[in-house]
């Protein structure tokens, strides 16, 4: 397996692709999970993260440029919470080739305002009874589903399902499934705090800040750190950002964290 880092994102193949976007090819190189995306400086519209080993779709900072994102044949069997928020702008996503097995595990993405086409062949949740009514219901947005177009008589004919008692009580087996991944996920986030492991996805506030502070560093280790942290997108744990213009600081359990 290779980590993604900001060296791998610089050195791999950049090129403007058939539909003329700027695109990041990270394909093949059994990444296993997403990281150090910052170091993309929000430049592509596209990144293909195709053939690799991620299990989750999470840890992408904010990139309001990305509007299609290519993650076939990985192992990808949740999305993390807050994706729509990392890429408010995101439009396509190919998921063909993954691990994702419930309606519930595709909650995420309905959060996403822009999107347009989705792919989830050879994904085990493509199976499922009535998933393309779903779909339908669900994404009132979306355009394509594994390359075929959504008509409004589906929509019409998916609306009218989900008004019978089957098609009521399979809403409410998918929103109980739901809240309990979500509650797994807390649990899994709260290992991670008690493992001291535990970071948080910036958001575009935080990341204004860390350049702010960058300009007003008074060392190059300072501007290195925190051009790290902006890189990745992602806040350390204990990380604090106050309100006071006083650059870095070290807190009480003696963490550097930064004043503003």
């Amino acid at each position: 397996m290779v980590k993604l880092t900001p060296e791998l994102i610089n050195q791999s193949m950049q090129f403007i692709n058939p539909c003329r976007e700027r695109e990041l090819d990270l394909r093949g190189y059994k990444i296993p999970q997403i990281e150090n995306l910052g170091a993309t400086l929000d430049q592509f519209d596209t990144i293909d993260l195709s053939d690799n080993d991620l299990r989750k779709l999470d840890g992408i900072p904010y990139l309001p440029r990305l509007k299609c994102l290519l993650l076939n044949n990985n192992r990808i069997l949740r999305i993390g919470d807050g994706l729509h928020e990392a890429v408010p702008n995101l439009r396509s996503v190919i998921l063909t080739g993954n691990n994702l097995q419930e309606l519930s595990d595709l909650e995420a993405l309905a959060l996403l305002p822009h999107l347009e086409t989705l792919c989830l062949l050879v994904n085990p949740v493509s199976t499922k009874p009535y998933y393309r009514e779903y779909m339908a219901f669900k994404f009132p947005q979306l355009r394509l589903l594994d390359f075929r177009k959504i008509k409004r008589k589906d929509r019409i004919e998916a609306q009218e399902y989900f008004r019978t008692k089957q098609g009521k009580d399979m809403l409410k087996e998918v929103v109980k499934k739901s809240k309990l991944n979500a509650s797994v996920a807390a649990a899994e986030a709260g290992g991670n705090v008690a493992a001291g492991s535990a970071a948080r996805a910036a958001n575009p506030e935080d990341l204004q800040r860390i350049r702010d502070a960058i300009k007003r560093a008074n060392s190059l280790q300072e501007v290195e750190r925190l051009s790290r942290i902006l890189q990745s997108g992602q806040l350390p744990e204990n990380f604090e950002l106050e309100l006071s213009p006083k650059g870095v600081t070290q807190n009480g359990n003696g963490i550097e964290s930064m004043d503003f």
